[in-house]
């Protein structure tokens, strides 16, 4: 069995489950990029794959995660031709493991478009509007998978399904009506659909959390990430912010670089 997540947290805590199922063992592996946010159209080019990396180096230019396209640490597209090595020559079968949340249905979106060749050993297993009990026993509704206590991953194996031959004939449409939109940002709307809206969508509710009095960027991005109802990557929102700074909206102090390296307010 492989299991696909496309969170970094997401591997421990389904870790933690194999540990308490073995019915469960085998490999982990990540979908690494953010397919919720930049460029996207033709997205299986080589061009726009080199347009992407690029589009990322500026986002992470000169901030905390500066670098890091080039490290080689992040290559989706290599990870999924040796999953299909991995399929050619074994019977396995693949878990994709998906919260409802933009990002999981994004990339949900992008890597299944990519495997129909494998119909009937692709699963899917979609917390979608699903409830289970957290750590004090209470009902909640998790929108990522990392929320879900180890042991709840037994009761969630049994939601696994195989993705239906007309799943692989109609979703990677759906795909390619929003990849073909310009738009840089993409939300869920509800189930499996998407919904796209411009770069600089998160910009309005990053402004508001700017006061008069001086606040470390880190401040403001943290605070965003918990009260905002649509937020996304700390990258991407020190990018937005950067780019406010660089249109003259705010006052700095300090160097604009890592998000706790500078403060911002309001112009007086």
């Amino acid at each position: 069995m492989i299991h696909i997540v496309f969170n970094e947290a997401d591997i421990n805590v389904l870790q933690k489950a194999i540990e308490l199922d073995e019915t469960l063992q085998g490999e982990i592996i990540q979908i690494k990029d953010d397919y919720a946010v930049g460029p996207i159209k033709d997205i299986f080019s080589p061009e726009t794959i080199e347009a992407r990396k690029q589009w990322w180096r500026g986002v992470l230019d000169g901030g905390d995660y500066h670098g890091t396209v080039d490290t080689g640490n992040i290559d989706d597209t290599k990870t999924v031709l040796e999953l299909k090595d991995k399929l050619d020559t074994s019977e396995e079968p693949v878990w994709i493991w998906a919260a409802q949340n933009k990002h999981d249905v994004s990339g949900y979106y992008w890597l299944m478009s990519q495997l129909k060749e494998y119909h009937g050993r692709i699963f899917i297993l979609y917390l979608n509007n699903l409830p289970f009990f957290n750590e004090k026993g209470n009902i909640f509704y998790p929108t990522t998978l990392e929320q879900i206590p180890a042991k709840e991953f037994l009761k969630a194996k049994k939601l696994a399904r195989e993705i239906t031959l007309s799943e692989f004939e109609v979703d990677p449409d759906e795909w390619l009506k929003i990849s073909n939109d310009t738009e840089g940002v993409r939300l869920l709307e509800g189930g499996k659909k998407l919904a796209t809206e411009s770069y600089a969508f998160y910009d309005a509710e990053l402004r508001k959390l700017v006061t008069p009095d001086w606040q470390k960027a880190s401040k403001i991005i943290h605070q965003h990430l918990s009260k905002a109802k649509h937020t996304t990557g700390d990258a991407y929102l020190l990018w937005r912010l950067k780019l406010m700074i660089n249109e003259g909206i705010f006052d700095v102090q300090g160097k604009v670089g890592n998000m706790k390296e500078f403060e911002i307010k309001l112009k007086e």
